[in-house]
């Protein structure tokens, strides 16, 4: 396994995490979880991802009740969650989603009590709050820090300017200010990454957690000929997802990057995986599966990525013929 340090942090994340979005509770069981897991924290990953929405809370309790059957050494590995969609789902009221100073609070300490954990190593910002001061915000995160309910803090998705403006914040009030992103990257999604965030990264280094590096299943292959009746776009309230998804333009490409895939002896997967490894911004990248062959695959990634030379990449490039354009000043 190869580790990143986390921006400017002394923090290192393995370069391939594991996170339960979708696949815990709503398509895998405790035992499969418990196997998946296993498999991830032996092939040297150690950073799990989680969030309060996942599963209405379930997957944080899943995670929780893995864990501690498992009994490892909590300094080994990273844990994280994510505030702001209320784990109520339908039945939220007002100051159960939202990154006010009380939800923020309060779902912080949900999720310890999920995760059955004292801490939390990174806690997100799981989307911008247009009607709370970004102010509100940083000062609640440093809080958090100082009382050790967590380590670090981070956003997902959230602009750019959003970043900056909490970045300035804390600069003005001498406190903590968020040392990680957690962005949608994959080869059908590079602007916020390969040109929103550059900036950022410059100026003040911000590490990145990357979610759907495989575009949700897309980049596997497995939707090239239709859906599979046990994939998660076959999931029951996940229709947005599939209408995001399953556009035929990106399709034809998934088609073509699986050819150039087998022509190299690998996986489209595991090619697509590295791909999003090889760019320097990223972190770590969290995969999600549902079976063991899955991860497997996945976790060669790491075998793959000597393998993208310019060659190879101005293949993939070729393919996917969507570069973001950088603003000239």
């Amino acid at each position: 396994m190869e580790y990143r340090k986390m921006g400017r942090t002394g923090l290192q994340l393995s370069a391939l995490s594991f996170g339960s979005w979708v696949t815990f509770h709503k398509q895998i069981n405790d035992g499969i979880a418990d196997e998946l897991m296993g498999i991830a924290y032996d092939n040297g990953i150690n950073f799990f991802d989680n969030a309060e929405a996942y599963a209405l809370g379930e997957s944080e309790k899943m995670m929780g009740r893995v864990l501690k059957s498992k009994g490892w050494d909590r300094t080994s590995y990273v844990l994280s969650s994510k505030a702001y969609f209320g784990w109520r789902g339908k039945n939220n009221k007002p100051n159960q989603t939202g990154l006010s100073r009380k939800h923020l609070t309060e779902a912080c300490h949900e999720a310890l009590q999920r995760l059955q954990t004292d801490y939390l190593d990174l806690y997100f910002c799981h989307r911008p709050d247009k009607s709370t001061p970004i102010e509100e915000v940083v000062l609640t995160m440093n809080t958090l820090i100082n009382q050790g309910k967590i380590l670090y803090w981070g956003t997902s998705e959230w602009s750019g300017v959003e970043i900056m403006e909490a970045h300035r914040i804390a600069r003005d009030y001498r406190i903590i200010g968020p040392s990680v992103e957690q962005p949608q990257y994959n080869l059908f999604e590079r602007n916020k990454l390969e040109n929103e965030y550059l900036e950022i990264f410059k100026n003040v280094g911000m590490g990145t957690t990357i979610w759907s590096p495989l575009a949700s299943g897309l980049l596997t292959g497995k939707y090239n000929n239709g859906i599979p009746e046990d994939s998660r776009l076959s999931i029951e309230g996940f229709e947005w997802l599939k209408d995001r998804i399953l556009v035929s333009d990106k399709i034809e490409k998934a088609k073509q990057l699986t050819a150039l895939a087998q022509t190299l002896g690998i996986s489209v997967a595991a090619l697509s995986i590295a791909w999003v490894l090889k760019n320097p911004n990223v972190t770590t990248a969290i995969l999600g599966a549902t079976k063991t062959q899955q991860l497997n695959d996945n976790l060669k990634a790491l075998d793959v990525l000597p393998m993208l030379n310019h060659e190879i990449m101005d293949k993939i490039e070729g393919i996917v013929n969507n570069k973001p354009h950088l603003a000239e000043f």
